[in-house]
């Protein structure tokens, strides 16, 4: 969000536009923070606080004349900034989400719950073709025949079986990716320290994600499995509700999870390389295409950045975790077989090649519209999007120096606002 340089009474603003109809407990925090930093600069006025009308932060001067450098959102320096409240853009004074505090972890998991959800099922008719381009290539040559054959012998609502395990499915599982992401990301960056944290924070976000996905997987796979099922044997069972008890009356609890080694393989290379790719490439975005730092930009562009760098991740996603999506259809549709077996009968050129260019489709376009969704979820709700440094990083740095190490909360900075 662009940020005008002073107000109608000459004073500098250097806050975002809506922290200025902050509530009373934002307010407080702001001047306990300034008290906190005395010797250092200080806090000229803090005024009309309450609903009743703006909070103005107004003129604050240095001993090194040079402007206060905007803090970095999770990076607190003291136990009394560290309650700093965020408002949301739209919700009533007095509320706020604290960062790293149970409500802001839920709050992730929410999002990933509405990004995940809608945007799978949304691609049921997609997953349908691949499926069985993969269960059984000859019969489904190609993308087109595929859709031709599957809308022929079944209709247009054969292109959407399996949307109920599909939607309950990948809800849970996106609860779980990106709320353990968040929660993993914090507990690691505070076992390591802020300075290796930052120093390695690539390393920290493959660690996070495949953790937060090894769990996600978990609520995943007994839904997968119905799924699969449903979509390439018509007769089987018309949806979850019938599909999930004939499963277990068939082959028990077994049955639910006998794909989940193989879900694991797809999934946690598939997660490590969707955080780990998006956040390098919002940083490359925002460093060599996007021509103003992140926080000049307005929330429209910073959704944009989060877009395309998140179809680029999903690109990259479907590629290495192709092979495993493989196994995931042969195992959940053939009763008895082992990887092995299923590795055997495809071959090593269709595990690697069978169904790549619909997949790839199919991803970039999820992992795009999950990162678009999410982080306007984040924007709805007043946290910062996703990835990119802020302008003024390196005042951050210069000032953490000064910070009293035994009261810093080690947060890896990884969206410096």
């Amino acid at each position: 969000m662009a940020v005008s340089n002073s107000n109608e009474r000459g004073f500098c603003k250097f806050l975002p536009d809506h922290l200025y109809n902050c509530a009373p407990h934002v307010a407080n925090a702001l001047r306990q923070w300034s008290h906190t930093s005395q010797g250092r600069h200080s806090l000229a006025a803090v005024s009309s606080l309450g609903s009743s009308g703006p909070t103005r932060l107004e003129n604050q001067t240095f001993g090194s004349g040079r402007q206060n450098p905007k803090r970095r959102i999770g990076c607190s320096r003291s136990t009394t900034a560290s309650n700093f409240m965020i408002p949301s853009f739209s919700e009533p004074p007095g509320f706020g989400i604290e960062l790293y505090s149970p409500k802001y972890f839920l709050t992730c998991a929410v999002g990933g719950m509405i990004c995940c959800g809608i945007t799978h099922c949304s691609m049921t008719p997609v997953d349908v073709v691949k499926c069985n381009m993969q269960i059984d290539p000859v019969k489904y040559e190609s993308i087109g025949a595929g859709f031709r054959t599957a809308i022929a012998e079944q209709g247009m609502a054969g292109l959407f079986r399996g949307w109920a395990p599909t939607f309950l499915g990948y809800s849970v599982q996106g609860a779980g990716k990106y709320g353990f992401y968040e929660l993993f990301k914090h507990l690691y960056s505070e076992a390591v320290g802020a300075d290796n944290a930052l120093k390695y924070k690539t390393v920290l976000y493959l660690a996070a994600s495949a953790s937060a996905e090894f769990l996600a997987d978990l609520g995943l796979s007994p839904f997968e499995a119905v799924k699969v099922r449903v979509q390439t044997q018509p007769a089987f069972a018309k949806g979850i509700m019938d599909g999930m008890p004939k499963l277990l009356a068939k082959e028990g609890m077994g049955g639910l999870y006998k794909g989940l080694v193989p879900l694991w393989g797809r999934q946690i290379p598939y997660t490590m390389m969707k955080f780990a790719t998006f956040e390098s490439t919002v940083d490359a975005l925002y460093k060599y295409v996007v021509p103003l730092p992140k926080d000049k930009c307005s929330p429209g562009t910073q959704l944009g950045v989060s877009f395309v760098a998140g179809y680029i991740a999903g690109i990259a996603c479907a590629v290495i975790s192709h092979p495993a999506d493989n196994l995931v259809s042969y195992l959940n549709n053939s009763q008895g077989a082992t990887v092995s077996q299923a590795v055997k009968d495809m071959g090593a050129r269709a595990l690697l090649t069978r169904g790549l260019p619909l997949r790839i489709f199919m991803i970039g376009t999820l992992t795009a519209a999950q990162w678009g969704i999410y982080d306007s979820f984040k924007v709805f709700v007043g946290l910062p999007t996703t990835g990119g440094a802020a302008a003024g990083a390196g005042h951050e740095e210069e000032d953490d120096d000064h910070r009293d190490p035994k009261t810093t909360r080690s947060d890896v900075a990884l969206e410096a606002r």
